[in-house]
């Protein structure tokens, strides 16, 4: 579902992988943000969801696209910790920074995913070049409708900035 841009929320994420330190939203302003939540042992996550973050890692260049996952925990947290997500991370390939979200101790949703108002697993939000969310689907995303909306938003924010800068 495209909703009217509101302005994306920092993540609050409990460990990173793939990364050499911590990852904010607001460092990667300039680029269009691919958003990606799942879990280990979803069949949906680990069949449509992170296939696709990693063929959109593998596609984008990293200056314009960040691909970032997010593995939310919605019970046995204690069972589903950083050894278990770096084994998954390690035995999948994955090579995109990956964030384990920030256990909730008032809900079942995960911090972060409770910030971007998700519902379930695998769900991917589009965050454009200035940090606004652009897309927020739940489920599985066709292959070349969500390759059109991140091409058109990094043609969209490139045109934006040559026009501020023309001026």
């Amino acid at each position: 579902m495209t909703i009217a841009a509101t302005h994306a929320p920092e993540f609050l994420v409990h460990t990173w992988f793939n990364t050499d330190r911590p990852l904010l939203l607001s460092g990667l302003r300039g680029r269009v943000v691919v958003l990606v939540a799942f879990q280990v042992l979803c069949p949906n996550s680990v069949g449509s969801g992170i296939p696709q973050a990693q063929r959109i890692f593998e596609t984008f260049a990293p200056s314009d696209v960040a691909v970032i996952g997010l593995h939310a925990t919605f019970e046995h947290h204690d069972a589903f910790n950083s050894a278990v997500l770096k084994a998954f991370i390690q035995e999948y390939r994955l090579k995109f920074p990956i964030g384990l979200d920030h256990p909730n101790s008032a809900s079942p949703i995960p911090h972060t995913m409770g910030r971007y108002k998700m519902r379930g697993t695998p769900s991917l939000v589009l965050i454009d070049r200035r940090g606004y969310v652009r897309k927020h689907a739940f489920g599985a995303v066709e292959d070349l409708r969500l390759g059109a909306e991140i091409g058109a938003l990094t043609q969209e924010a490139d045109a934006s900035l040559a026009c501020s800068s023309a001026a």
